[in-house]
């Protein structure tokens, strides 16, 4: 899989785009390892990590065990914030937040040949990114009211969506609140991508499995 940014050229997102974070599963009791290969059974080739707490070192840990599961060449795996780390852990590309490093500074980290995406919660903060030229994608959210966020942002809805999507051409991921019920109305609003964080954890590893799939069955 050659993920090498082509300036004429857009990426394609996938319709489902996991997050596994770190106090989501600890609070769902999931170890990594048993939900990344439940995506990976499940036919998930594109997924990010997620963890605001851990040491470097400890995140590398699980960005390595994450690789194994998810193997370069087959499948992206992009970390979350820790730019610094993309090319040691061997990830595809970072995803950063409005708090996080500024895109223009990731780009230049980074170098061409990495993934780059960026949330944004408002038109201004939309139009800021997309001015960069940094991204290869975008995130708006949160689309519903979500719990995955201590201080969430103000929920933009499906109409925030729908005015992403006429903004930019780049590849949209929705994220906040999105539940089997009403991902495909995301989709429906101009969304490339839904991400999804505990809308698809549980503790039983075939349980989880079938939730996401039943993700990708409405997604289609």
């Amino acid at each position: 899989m050659d993920l090498r940014r082509m300036t004429s050229n857009l990426i394609t997102l996938p319709r489902l785009y996991p997050i596994l974070d770190a106090d989501a599963l600890a609070r769902a009791d999931v170890p990594l390892a048993t939900a990344a290969r439940t995506l990976y059974d499940a036919g998930v080739r594109w997924v990010q990590y997620r963890d605001k707490q851990a040491s470097d070192a400890e995140f590398a840990a699980a960005m390595q065990e994450m690789r194994a599961i998810f193997p370069a060449g087959e499948a992206v795996l992009l970390l979350n914030d820790r730019v610094h780390l993309c090319a040691q852990v061997g990830a595809d590309g970072v995803h950063i937040g409005q708090e996080d490093m500024l895109a223009q500074l990731a780009r230049q980290i980074l170098g061409p040949h990495y993934l780059l995406g960026v949330s944004t919660h408002n038109p201004a903060q939309l139009n800021a990114a997309i001015a960069t030229g940094a991204a290869d994608y975008l995130a708006i959210g949160p689309v519903f009211a979500t719990g995955s966020k201590e201080n969430p942002d103000p929920v933009v809805g499906l109409e925030g969506v729908r005015a992403a999507r006429a903004s930019t051409r780049l590849p949209l991921v929705a994220i906040g609140g999105i539940t089997g019920e009403n991902g495909r109305a995301v989709i429906e609003a101009g969304a490339d991508s839904v991400a999804v964080i505990s809308a698809m954890l549980a503790q039983d590893g075939r349980e989880m499995a079938e939730r996401v799939r039943d993700f990708l069955a409405f997604l289609r």
